[in-house]
């Protein structure tokens, strides 16, 4: 079996220290160890490596060979240990540096992006992940601080309403739509519709809606993302039906069912037991805020003290 060795941080970090300063003299002052001390931890790391890290003439030191392949490895492995000192600082205050978010496509297009453009330099470094519906929820056990869907979260998260947002009917301009706050249902089987693919939230409302009116469309075209859907209407070739912001100058119509108007409800999910819970849920109550002043004709649940939110 091969030699195992234990390779102390420290004698890494005195390593890098000397590479930087270009002297062990130099580097004795940075990191405060005497230059005979400083000079045997090196040579205790070469012979714990069994390498020959720097080669020895007049005064200097130069990297060999084997010392510069072992150097990007050597401020790797410091790096990635400073990260785990921070990290297990963060989770013993309860502190968030970072912080992952998943949501659908539109949802990150129209409201976290947005959302994030009002953070300070306070507020964790955010990441965001674009998931398909079925996918954002269970996110939250893989690593995702916060995911916000368009279904109510399963009961064991904590959880918080955030706006109900319409489904639009976009025209342009000129069409005989255009000047009205709502269609019915039943009149869009009158007009060439652009749809989103199943499994997008926007056409899941759409759909379950049709269904329940029992509503049959006319003609139908599924495009891949809102972006094409208004960019077709754009053009003439259709009304788009999708949630996101207006593009292209087009007008957008509410759709109108039986029970209301048809909508696309998000929810902002979270771990109880997450390590920064309560950076978390402060994150998904200033977001409810941003979504109100955004939209504000959203329907929005009342919130309880628990951070819990009812059905939109």
């Amino acid at each position: 079996m091969p030699r195992r060795y234990v390779i102390e941080l420290r004698l890494l970090r005195y390593f890098l220290a000397v590479v930087d300063a270009g002297s062990v003299t130099a580097a004795a002052r940075v990191v405060h160890v005497a230059q005979p001390s400083l000079s045997r931890q090196l040579r205790e790391l070469e012979r714990r490596l069994g390498l020959t890290l720097f080669t020895r003439g007049e005064g200097r030191l130069a990297l060999t060979s084997a010392g510069r392949h072992f150097l990007p490895i050597a401020r790797e492995l410091v790096a990635r240990a400073d990260i785990a000192a921070s990290a297990a600082a963060a989770l013993r205050t309860g502190a968030l540096t970072t912080m992952t978010i998943s949501c659908p496509g539109t949802t990150l297009t129209d409201v976290i992006a947005p959302f994030l453009a009002t953070w300070g330099p306070t507020d964790p470094m955010p990441t965001v992940e674009e998931r398909l519906p079925a996918q954002i929820y269970p996110s939250v056990e893989t690593g995702a601080d916060l995911a916000v869907g368009t279904v109510p979260p399963p009961d064991h998260l904590a959880s918080l309403p955030l706006a109900s947002l319409p489904v639009w009917a976009y025209v342009r301009p000129g069409h005989r739509w255009a000047d009205r706050t709502s269609v019915r249902l039943e009149e869009l089987a009158e007009e060439p519709l652009l749809l989103l693919g199943p499994e997008q939230h926007s056409r899941q409302a759409l759909d379950t809606a049709i269904q329940a009116a029992g509503v049959r469309l006319g003609a139908t075209t599924e495009v891949g993302t809102p972006e094409v859907a208004q960019a077709v209407a754009a053009a003439g070739r259709g009304v788009a039906l999708v949630s996101d912001d207006p593009r292209f100058g087009l007008v957008p119509v509410a759709v109108e069912s039986g029970d209301g108007l048809v909508v696309v409800r998000l929810y902002a999910a979270w771990r109880a037991d997450h390590h920064a819970v309560r950076v978390v849920e402060d994150v998904a109550r200033r977001l409810n805020s941003f979504c109100e002043a955004r939209y504000p004709d959203a329907a929005v649940a009342p919130v309880d003290d628990r951070g819990h939110g009812g059905a939109a």
